[in-house]
């Protein structure tokens, strides 16, 4: 372990700690909330005894209070969380069938949960999220009142900004907390670390060093049964234009001075300000691609537009790949690949960064070597592994690549416990402040245009392969 001066002791800056809070969940019987939100809960109270937790379930979905408990310790049980952490919440949990979108009912609601602080978590689509706050506006809120937004922030750019306006009439922008999970997960907050904290690396991050970053999410499921979401979005709705954007910037940011919430939104803002699709070309920058009938293993999957709850018609991409270019002083010229897709035979889910060619190669030397030097970051597995070229074994003469590799160890959070543990903090270091999401969808919106036009071709590529031929 290097020697020198180290932080011994985690410190948020800009931080109004809340022990003790409400958690009041909108869309709480969903799938978020049970696989997601409840672990992520109950993996922050098992590393931190001194939270005062009470959850609160509302939905239109008909739930007794034993069925609704028993999603709570399904969830928690998932965690292996103990039986005093289990206990605490479920003897005081309670669930709520109710229409959001019916101001007595929701004022009801917001007056069951008291008037200590509160966190409403929005576990709905945007559509329904904006209808909410909109009632919310006329509704005596606590005075420390919360809201968490899960992703899609809106539906495209000019949606993104009324609903901040909305958003804003409800409470302060520093109590609004818009979600992305991968900004929770221990291997993308490991960048600043390696960024920042690591004189081997710090001076080669930029485009006179790095030829290339690919930043990719391909994963071997399929719908998994979210037809009704995911065929509206799509690959690049659901995981470019939020995840994935959200981890280039939090790559390709310039150096912060302290690790203050305001500090690092301020510095992601501006590399999404600078962002660009390559080229300035949505045709050339961008492709899509749809699954057809096939397997992985034993798992056979149909053809997708044949998936049910699908409209084929509406031409829904599955692989989704966008080249953006960061046009300033760092990264002028270097290409960032953005790529996520479902049912690809072979699951990658990595930061790879390849480093340019070294100057000149002395003559005399045999490169044998099979490609560039490279940094990986598995944002899966937390495996880091750097390649590098150096003399082969035998003839001194030849050279080839070997590969340094460390994991890091789990994190005591799951990745909505950590988003959790920062909101009842009052910290939004992992979160997406407003200008950001507008963004986001600024960047992706001509891709959009170019695609609802027909001017990108809808490929097609069989579950369980690496994709179209050519990618």
């Amino acid at each position: 372990m290097a020697t020198g001066t180290k932080a011994k002791k985690k410190t948020v800056q800009n931080a109004d700690t809340t022990k003790s809070a409400t958690l009041l969940i909108l869309g709480a019987a969903g799938d978020l909330t049970h696989r997601l939100l409840l672990p992520g809960l109950a993996s922050l109270l098992t590393a931190e005894r001194d939270r005062d937790i009470r959850v609160i379930g509302a939905d239109r979905a008909d739930l007794s209070a034993a069925q609704w408990k028993d999603r709570v310790k399904d969830s928690f049980a998932s965690t292996d969380a103990p039986a005093r952490v289990t206990n605490a919440v479920t003897r005081r949990t309670a669930y709520v069938q109710t229409d959001l979108l019916d101001p007595t009912a929701l004022a009801d609601l917001i007056g069951r949960c008291g008037d200590g602080p509160l966190v409403i978590f929005f576990a709905l689509p945007p559509q329904i999220s904006m209808k909410v706050c909109e009632l919310l506006r006329d509704i005596d809120l606590p005075t420390v009142t919360r809201l968490a937004l899960e992703k899609p922030f809106g539906v495209d750019r000019a949606s993104a900004e009324a609903f901040n306006t909305l958003l804003h009439q409800v409470v302060p922008e520093e109590q609004v907390f818009r979600l992305d999970h991968f900004l929770g997960r221990a291997t993308v907050l490991n960048l600043i670390g390696l960024r920042f904290a690591n004189r081997l690396l710090q001076p080669v991050w930029n485009g006179t060093h790095i030829e290339r970053v690919e930043i990719v999410y391909d994963e071997d499921l399929a719908l998994e049964g979210r037809a009704g979401y995911y065929d509206g979005a799509g690959a690049l709705r659901d995981m470019i234009q939020s995840h994935l954007l959200q981890v280039m910037a939090m790559f390709a940011l310039e150096s912060i001075a302290v690790l203050d919430d305001q500090e690092l939104s301020d510095q992601k803002a501006q590399v999404l300000r600078a962002t660009r699709l390559w080229g300035n070309s949505p045709k050339r920058s961008s492709r899509r691609a749809r699954y057809t009938a096939g397997s992985i293993g034993r798992r056979k999957f149909p053809d997708y537009a044949k998936e049910d709850g699908v409209d084929p018609t509406r031409e829904t991409e599955t692989l989704a790949q966008v080249t953006v270019a960061i046009e300033n002083n760092r990264w002028a010229g270097v290409p960032f690949v953005l790529r996520s897709g479902k049912a690809l035979g072979t699951p990658c889910k990595k930061i790879i960064v390849t480093f340019r060619d070294v100057a000149h190669l002395p003559d005399g030397f045999i490169d044998d070597t099979t490609g560039a030097d490279t940094l990986v970051l598995d944002l899966k597995s937390g495996e880091v592994s750097l390649s590098l070229t150096m003399n082969a074994e035998g003839d001194p003469f030849d050279l080839e690549q070997k590969t340094l590799t460390v994991t890091l160890a789990p994190a005591d959070l799951l990745p909505y416990g950590e988003i959790l543990a920062q909101i009842f903090d009052g910290s939004q270091l992992l979160t997406v402040r407003g200008d950001a999401a507008v963004e986001c969808w600024r960047i992706v919106e001509p891709v959009l245009n170019a695609w609802a036009a027909g001017k990108v071709p809808l490929e097609e590529y069989a579950a369980g392969s690496a994709g179209p031929e050519g990618w």
